[in-house]
């Protein structure tokens, strides 16, 4: 419900031309923040994303988005959606432990 209100006021704004004269506009967005990554491991990250390369985490994810989409009323593809989430969640606690503990 809040994402249909959210969306039509949207709508809305630009209908009205909001947005118009936002700066950037017309041109695609800079999506290069990497501001929560360690100084000492962008230029490595920034390289293995220039060769598509991403982490296991994202590719995990992007399994998931795929596997819920076909899943729907096949039984094994919903028991390997689920061990594919567990490991996703484990690995993201695993992170957020270790970072917690330094």
């Amino acid at each position: 419900m809040l994402d249909f209100l959210v969306e039509k006021k949207i709508q809305e704004a630009m209908a009205c031309g909001a947005f118009d004269d936002l700066p950037g506009a017309g041109r695609p967005l800079e999506l290069t923040d990497d501001a929560l990554v360690p100084e000492a491991l962008r230029v490595a990250y920034r390289i293995l994303k220039n060769a598509g390369f991403v982490p296991p985490e994202v590719e995990a994810l992007n399994e998931i988005a795929v596997l819920e989409r076909l899943a729907m009323g096949d039984a094994t593809a919903v028991k390997k959606l689920a061990l594919l989430k567990a490991r996703v969640e484990a690995r993201y606690y695993d992170k957020a432990v270790a970072r917690l503990g330094r």
